[in-house]
């Protein structure tokens, strides 16, 4: 570690702390020739690995365009949108992985973005899962129902319907 102030390549650590956050380390540091004292601040770099085989490193802000894209005229503020950014990027340093593959990027954006909003979600999901039929869309509303019924079971429509044609009015 070079000082920043006279350039030598001699410091010394004389504390580390993890940050609140818990994603980075920072240390203060001591300079042996010019005694003078400076912070540096450690974090993991998190790579995504490409389908091609290229590695770039993990951008919260790349993530969430996608995901604004998705967004687009859904009532989401740009604070839930960070917070869900915030959301993928934990998800994804909590892995353990230093290396993670592009697929796992959007598999981590799917489950906050669900709970987010569900249209949204499935826009994200078409492009993500590559859609190819109203079909791809009908399958993933009802895993949907059936993941948000109490009993675990698609709701019969029919007989909701005919349930109400058959309550008393008035």
């Amino acid at each position: 570690m070079h000082c920043p102030y006279c350039r030598h390549v001699d410091t010394r650590v004389l504390d580390s702390r993890v940050a609140e956050d818990g994603s980075s380390i920072r240390r203060r540091r001591s300079c042996s020739e010019c005694e003078k004292r400076f912070t540096t601040v450690e974090a993991m770099q998190l790579t995504v690995v490409k389908r091609s085989g290229a590695t770039e490193a993990f951008s919260r802000d790349k993530a969430i365009a996608g995901v604004r894209k998705a967004c687009k005229g859904r009532p989401v503020s740009a604070d839930q949108l960070a917070l869900l950014g915030s959301q993928v990027e934990d998800a994804l340093r909590g892995s353990g992985w230093a290396e993670v593959p592009a697929h796992e990027v959007g598999l981590a954006i799917l489950g906050p973005l669900r709970e987010l909003d569900e249209v949204a979600y499935l826009r994200f999901a078409s492009v993500y899962r590559s859609f190819e039929s109203a079909d791809d869309f009908e399958t993933e509303i009802a895993l949907m129902r059936v993941e948000r019924s109490p009993t675990g079971r698609e709701p019969d429509p029919t007989a909701s319907r005919a349930a109400a044609e058959h309550a008393p009015s008035g």
